[in-house]
């Protein structure tokens, strides 16, 4: 796992099985993004078999195949679809491609686990929503900054037991590095990543719906802007949105890809969330000049101040509930509804953006 580039952040937690072996079989298909091992890591440690893995590129899938030696690389997309015993799909392709691979996916009788952002377009959630309507599968989102948190999950569970009273606010900030000579092509294009309130920022609007309690939202403001990368014109490295909850909740959040290189990891991560009875803050990735590890939390209320360090203290409990949720019909890791509707409020902020001209 590496600590100083994002993309490759793939967090390791420690085995807590809910199937036994041979109960649930997935397969990964499309490895542009390095999220794909985060997925697999906490999928497994879960209890699920990674059985096969195919992207069109074989030095990834040979780079996939030393981190899971037992992996069996297939031919095609097509021979992991029509295998019977694969339970689930996996997915980080192309950003824009993600949608696609997941009607295919259903369409096979496969529930669908993709990374973040799952869509660039509405229609594209349109046409999921759909899908799942269809066929009852399942179509989950790995909002990695909650999900694969420890911090941010034992915030859920404080909130969840009134420690801070009702939320009212949050204010998310999603800093990362750029490392813009080892990115991609479609990297830099926003018709391949969505532009980067739908992309990173997806992270940011997911939790307030979770920390808030909400089912809904409204985007009331958004922007974006290219301050700095110029020699990539219709890339964003700033972006930042205001939104209202149905239940009167407001945030604000602020992303971007300006992390120092004299950071010791690949962005501050933190989260700050108001409630009518204190507050929670969340230093997810680093403690800045006082501790390289993560997942500090902060709580503030009417009995005092307390610090927790939560690293390895608290698992991933997404991964066991969402198999189970496949294998059962439930709904207990996160609802479709949750999913779909975190997804598509970030399309809706990067559509109605305002874009900033710097001046020079």
């Amino acid at each position: 796992m590496s600590k100083q580039d994002g993309m490759n952040y793939a967090p390791k937690g420690f085995e807590n099985k809910v199937v036994e072996e041979g109960d649930f079989l997935f397969a990964a298909i499309g490895l542009d993004h390095g999220h794909i091992y985060g997925m697999c890591n906490g999928l497994t440690e879960a209890g699920g078999q990674l059985v096969a893995v195919y992207d069109p590129d074989p030095k990834k899938t040979e780079s996939f195949k030393e981190k899971y030696p037992d992996v069996k690389i297939a031919n095609s997309e097509e021979e992991i679809l029509t295998d019977p015993s694969i339970q689930l799909i996996a997915g980080a392709s192309i950003p824009s491609e993600r949608g696609a691979l997941g009607l295919r996916a259903l369409d096979h009788g496969k529930h669908y686990f993709v990374d973040k952002p799952a869509f660039t377009t509405l229609e594209q959630v349109k046409l999921a929503r759909q899908k799942v309507e269809e066929t009852g599968l399942k179509w989950g989102i790995y909002y990695s900054e909650r999900l694969h948190v420890e911090s941010a999950i034992f915030a859920g569970q404080l909130i969840e037991e009134g420690a801070i009273g009702r939320v009212i606010q949050v204010i998310g900030t999603g800093p990362h590095r750029a490392n813009a000579p080892s990115r991609p092509d479609w990297f830099f294009d926003p018709e391949k990543y969505g532009g980067i309130l739908c992309d990173i920022g997806s992270h940011q609007i997911e939790q307030f719906l979770h920390f808030a309690g909400a089912k809904d939202a409204k985007v009331l403001h958004s922007k974006v802007a290219n301050y700095h990368f110029k020699e990539y014109p219709k890339f964003e490295d700033f972006g930042d949105a205001t939104l209202v909850a149905d239940n009167g909740a407001t945030f604000y959040f602020r992303v971007d890809w300006f992390t120092p290189d004299g950071l010791g990891t690949w962005g501050d991560g933190r989260t700050i969330i108001l409630g009518t009875e204190g507050y929670i803050e969340l230093r997810k990735y680093i403690d800045i000049a006082r501790d390289p590890g993560g997942d500090h939390l902060y709580l503030v209320n009417q009995e005092g101040e307390k610090h927790f360090k939560l690293s390895g203290k608290v698992g991933y409990p997404y991964f066991g509930q969402f198999i189970l949720d496949c294998l059962n019909g439930t709904e207990e890791a996160m609802t479709q509804e949750h999913a779909f509707r975190a997804a598509e409020l970030c399309i809706e902020a990067q559509n109605q953006a305002i874009n900033v001209e710097p001046a020079n």
